[in-house]
């Protein structure tokens, strides 16, 4: 898997409305982790596609009026299954990070790339989805090699505001999983 003008080929591209440029100066020197299930808690639903590309109905079901006007986005989904999805070009400013801070470092949009996994805090993550994420991660890192070992969950860049990918997301697994010379704990 490797990454070509800001696009994976392996994965299935959706692109959302929802980015803009990156400031001049911005150096993709971060990857984010985040967790989302359309509903809250279902999975498979076909949801998060159509929330990140402004198709999601808001009477299509109750959580959904208060989320349907969002404008935001992420780079990359990996399903349960490990299908993979990309809404926005890597080189551009996904709209996933909002109010956000790593190390004294705000607005983590400008210069990060995100990931979400479907899923919710408590509920363990799938094999597939692992491999997936691992896949990606080594891919953006050799293609953007300031990411280093930069990664860090929704709830590090934006602490009391997001919990995610939460207690179920298994850190020492992913990041064992990456080439032992480039990142293990």
């Amino acid at each position: 898997m490797d990454v070509q003008d800001g696009r994976l080929p392996d994965a299935l591209w959706v692109p959302s409305p929802n980015f803009g440029p990156r400031p001049p100066e911005a150096v993709v020197s971060l990857l984010v982790i985040h967790n989302i299930s359309l509903p809250p808690g279902q999975f498979g639903t076909g949801c998060v596609p159509r929330f990140f590309t402004n198709q999601l109905a808001a009477d299509e079901h109750p959580y959904f009026a208060g989320i349907a006007d969002l404008k935001v986005s992420s780079h990359f989904l990996i399903e349960r299954d490990g299908t993979l999805y990309q809404f926005v070009n890597c080189n551009d400013r996904a709209w996933h990070a909002g109010a956000s801070c790593y190390k004294g470092r705000p607005d983590c949009n400008d210069y990060s790339v995100g990931i979400e996994l479907e899923g919710c805090d408590d509920t363990p993550y799938s094999d597939m989805q692992y491999q997936v994420l691992a896949q990606v991660t080594m891919a953006l890192r050799r293609y953007y090699p300031m990411i280093g070992n930069r990664i860090a969950g929704h709830n590090e860049i934006a602490p009391g505001r997001k919990t995610d990918p939460g207690a179920a997301f298994d850190w020492p697994r992913y990041l064992n999983s990456l080439k032992p010379d480039e990142y293990v704990l």
